[in-house]
């Protein structure tokens, strides 16, 4: 018999709460926001602001002052929405480790999720090491079943871990390799009503999470074989420094014209940019190059990211 291991969410819930405590308690003291503008920028009812602004107060959140912490990443995340006309960013502590530092990315973007779920919503995936676990998280939270549909090709990386035994999802995914073997099977596969149907899907999502890799030798294109470390040095040459779906960006947020793009099933960065709601979720400094440039590609309406992250990008922007 499979041993279950429980995923302990407590402590995500508790710390999202926090956040989402803060957030409020900034909006409706700092920036006089009413409680009706709080709801609509947070996702959340009305009568949960309330409640929110009523803990911050009892919980000493709120003492003529918002708790140092708290308003540091609040001002780092409203600098980053105007710096790049984003409509939020969610940013929290600096992991210990970097296992510590992936889980807390993870947690917080699937708490994030969670929040902005409507019944029946169905959200676009991407392909990469960080939306894994982030997928892998949220469909261990949600009492639903989670309708997520692919991005792009790569089918194996879209389903669970061995220990996701309670794994509440629905996979919508394209029956295909993330590189095929050469440009007309690419074409001849695209053309494929199963295929179809998932491009159909695509528009229709209430929301898109997407991975930012970066250039290093460890990243997860390379790992899984996809990419050789020679790949990435001619790469390298050609000014990219990371990927959005395994299209590769110059700083500028420009894409680079590669082999591998004429074989790539992957989601196109012009179709990217015209979805709603697309959320980035990338943290550490070897992604601070990476995170700039999907962000000056106006590839994402949403950041979460960790705040010694934000400060980077904040001070190399």
């Amino acid at each position: 018999m499979q041993r279950v291991i429980p995923l302990d969410t407590s402590s995500a819930k508790q710390n999202y709460e926090e956040m989402l405590t803060v957030k409020a308690a900034w909006y409706y003291y700092m920036e006089n926001y009413t409680q009706q503008t709080i709801s609509d920028l947070l996702g959340i009812s009305r009568t949960k602001v309330v409640n929110l602004l009523e803990k911050a107060r009892q919980s000493g959140v709120v003492q003529f002052s918002i708790r140092q912490d708290g308003c540091r990443r609040i001002k780092l995340e409203q600098e980053l929405i105007t710096r790049f006309g984003l409509s939020d960013v969610l940013t929290f502590p600096v992991g210990r480790t970097p296992a510590e530092a992936d889980d807390s990315l993870a947690q917080a973007a699937a708490m994030y999720i969670l929040h902005h779920l409507k019944d029946e919503t169905f959200i676009n995936m991407g392909y990469g090491g960080t939306t894994r676990r982030v997928l892998n998280r949220l469909a261990m939270m949600v009492e639903k079943p989670l309708n997520v549909v692919s991005l792009t090709g790569g089918v194996n990386y879209y389903l669970p871990n061995a220990y996701s035994s309670v794994f509440n999802a629905k996979l919508w995914l394209i029956p295909s390799p993330l590189v095929l073997s050469s440009r007309e099977t690419l074409q001849s596969l695209q053309q494929e009503p199963s295929v179809q149907e998932i491009y159909r899907m695509i528009p229709l999502s209430s929301m898109s999470v997407v991975g930012i890799g970066s250039m290093n030798d460890d990243a997860t294109i390379i790992r899984n074989g996809i990419f050789s470390k020679n790949d990435f040095t001619v790469l390298r040459l050609q000014g990219a420094v990371g990927d959005v779906l395994s299209h590769f960006l110059d700083k500028d947020g420009n894409l680079i014209s590669v082999s591998q793009e004429q074989r790539l099933m992957s989601t196109p960065l012009k179709e990217l940019q015209k979805l709603e709601n697309v959320i980035g979720v990338a943290g550490g400094p070897m992604k601070v190059d990476a995170i700039l440039a999907a962000l000056r590609g106006k590839y994402l309406d949403v950041l979460i990211t960790d705040e010694d992250t934000a400060q980077a990008l904040l001070e190399r922007s």
